[in-house]
């Protein structure tokens, strides 16, 4: 499903009307439509209907609802936070048409308002549209507290009022909606926090824009479960262990043997064909009985019980066999493996999927990344992307797209930066994940979705695609799991094993 930000809507419909035809005014009409469309699935039969607009065009999607339910039996309330004259034309036109049976409340008495909220039984926001930026000032917020304080069902006209668009912030106050319907496509602060948390359920209403334009314009996408079912790699009934992908896993050390071993089994549980190790010698007897259908190829290693410099030769060939790399989780920090992991990202040829240790091991030395031909996969939580860019992690937090996107552009990479709502980023487009839940907060659940990531690639999908997939299912997993054990209890190994339903669900 395509996701916009406001400046894209705002091409989109500009570029409806001079290709299309599809006029402002006729756009308003069809999503005043379609508010009274869900306003009567929210209350069905006639009842007691409050609409607040405020003076932009989404204020004339107000009004334009409040006209059709007056028309279909509602008793409709209106109250309007500006005047006629402040309405751009068609908005005012939509007011103009107001039946008489539509009770207007033309000032701003908040007393008025306060009576008309107790005796609705339902409430439409139609205050602010996507172009409200920063704070909610004067009146308007007076009135959002107000709404909020209702008890009252609320249905928001596009997405609540106060929250921005684009970032999903909300500054001082927003609308807290029971449901939403927005136009056209998702815009991108409704799927990012702490917007999805006031947007209740939300319907994407179809005003006419055609989808080509939606699809031309919108450089977002969020994965639904048949995007999914269509990306997830086929199996062929020639396939056989080498045709079906191949994982070499650069991980682990005498202190974090786990981490391989959960990388190179969420490889396997999605599918490789055949996952191998290649460890410090010390810790392959472990890794071979902890997962006994990988393969183990052990090296060289520092007094430290981590990959030694001197194995950089044999790893860079035995890399070459393989479809795909994945390196990084749990190789520690020693200086001489720093080195080493630098060469291996520089120099391997085959796509790459970069994690953890492997991501400090670059910071400060991101050419090694640019330099890089075949696709390579970065998936840092946002303390690493700070060190990658040498900024704080609240940098990194308070603008977690413009990062994503920044180091997708910079380092030539696909960028996947984990959070609450992990973001995937390519030059092009980004891709926001609304899968997962609290629960995944604990050691080793990104070494699954390194070992997901891998997996994918090597069976073929593009860095992006498999990106993508990876950590959506890496997330409705987990939303699978905490169904039976609770976020509390949930654990990487959990992740994996309840992988099985989770693609179930897909197919």
């Amino acid at each position: 499903m395509r996701v916009v930000t406001s400046s894209e809507m705002l091409k989109i419909e500009e570029q409806a009307e001079s290709r299309f035809g599809l006029s402002v005014g006729l756009l308003m009409e069809r999503a005043g439509q379609a508010v009274a469309d869900e306003a009567g699935r929210m209350l069905p039969g006639p009842g007691n209907v409050l609409i607040v607009c405020g003076k932009g065009n989404n204020g004339g999607d107000g009004f334009v609802a409040a006209r059709l339910l007056s028309q279909a039996g509602y008793k409709v309330t209106v109250f309007s936070l500006a005047d006629r004259e402040a309405f751009p034309p068609a908005a005012r036109k939509a007011f103009d048409n107001l039946p008489p049976e539509v009770k207007l409340i033309k000032d701003p008495d908040l007393d008025l308002l306060d009576r008309s909220m107790h005796e609705s039984d339902l409430i439409i926001d139609a205050i602010f549209g996507f172009s409200l930026r920063g704070a909610v000032r004067g009146i308007a917020s007076e009135v959002i507290d107000i709404l909020n304080s209702s008890k009252k069902p609320i249905l928001s006209v596009d997405l609540p009022s106060g929250l921005e668009a684009d970032t999903g912030k909300v500054h001082n106050v927003a609308v807290k909606a029971n449901q939403t319907v927005t136009f056209s496509a998702m815009k991108l602060g409704m799927l990012l926090l702490p917007g999805s948390e006031y947007t209740g359920e939300v319907y994407v209403a179809d005003i006419g824009i055609p989808d080509s334009l939606i699809r031309e314009f919108s450089s977002f996408r969020q994965l639904q479960r048949e995007d999914v079912y269509e990306l997830f790699p086929a199996r062929r009934i020639e396939a056989h262990k080498k045709s079906v992908g191949q994982v070499l896993v650069i991980a682990g050390s005498r202190g974090m043997p786990g981490a391989a071993v959960l990388v190179a089994r969420g490889a396997y549980k999605i599918g490789a064909g055949l996952v191998a190790f290649a460890p410090p010698q010390s810790i392959a007897p472990i890794l071979n009985g902890a997962l006994v259908e990988a393969i183990a190829w052990p090296q060289v290693e520092t007094n430290a019980g981590t990959l030694a410099m001197s194995a950089y030769e044999n790893l860079l060939e035995l890399s070459s066999r393989y479809d795909v790399t994945a390196i990084g989780p749990g190789l520690g920090l020693e200086d001489e493996t720093v080195e080493l992991v630098r060469r291996l990202v520089e120099n391997i040829e085959k796509p790459l999927v970069v994690d953890a240790s492997a991501l400090i091991a670059v910071a400060g030395k991101t050419d090694v990344l640019t330099k890089r031909k075949a696709e390579t996969v970065i998936t840092p939580h946002p303390g690493e992307m700070a060190r990658l860019f040498n900024v704080s992690t609240n940098v990194i937090l308070d603008d977690p797209i413009g990062f994503a996107k920044r180091a997708a552009e910079e380092l030539g990479v696909i960028a996947v930066l984990k959070g609450p709502r992990t973001i995937i980023s390519k030059a092009t487009e980004s891709t926001i994940n609304t899968t997962g839940n609290p629960g995944l907060a604990t050691a080793g659940t990104g070494d699954v979705l390194t070992g997901f990531v891998a997996s994918l690639m090597a069976q073929g999908l593009n860095a992006y695609d498999a990106a993508s997939v990876a950590v959506y299912m890496h997330g409705l997993s987990a939303d699978i799991a905490v169904e039976d054990i609770t976020e509390y209890c949930l654990m990487a190994s959990d992740v994996i094993d309840y992988l099985p339903e989770a693609i179930s669900w897909i197919m």
